[in-house]
């Protein structure tokens, strides 16, 4: 089974976040896919907790090297498909191309973030709940 999963999942997960053990259960054996634009993401968030104060750049090190253990394929979408589904939806592209990723390879999205979640129903994706 393959599961798209986005940033707020990786981070939750390598940063060792309260739901990371919930978020393994569910993901257990899946194949684990997302459009390139989440390895920018992921880097985004670190900076944004480096700029916060939040953590070190020793942790965020130490973090990188577990990301890069994840097996996460990055798999290509269709650019226009993610961008009508932007325009249709009122959405920011990088939430559209996790979008245009599930409906592309048929698989339900993984995310902490509400306001994704409510936007994949409406956009006819499957969303993985925690329970």
């Amino acid at each position: 089974m393959d599961i798209v999963v986005d940033t707020s999942v990786i981070i939750a997960v390598i940063a060792n976040e309260p739901e990371r053990q919930k978020l393994i259960q569910v993901s257990g054996k899946a194949n684990l896919l997302a459009p390139p634009s989440v390895h920018w993401e992921v880097g985004n968030a670190f900076s944004a907790m480096l700029r916060r104060g939040r953590t070190t750049i020793r942790s965020v090190q130490q973090a990188l090297a577990f990301y890069a253990k994840v097996p996460i394929r990055f798999v290509p979408l269709d650019l226009e498909e993610a961008l009508e589904l932007a325009g249709a939806l009122k959405l920011y592209a990088y939430d559209a191309y996790l979008l245009a990723c599930a409906r592309r390879y048929r698989a339900p999205l993984l995310t902490l973030d509400k306001g994704l979640q409510a936007q994949a129903s409406a956009a006819g994706v499957e969303v993985l709940e925690l329970d």
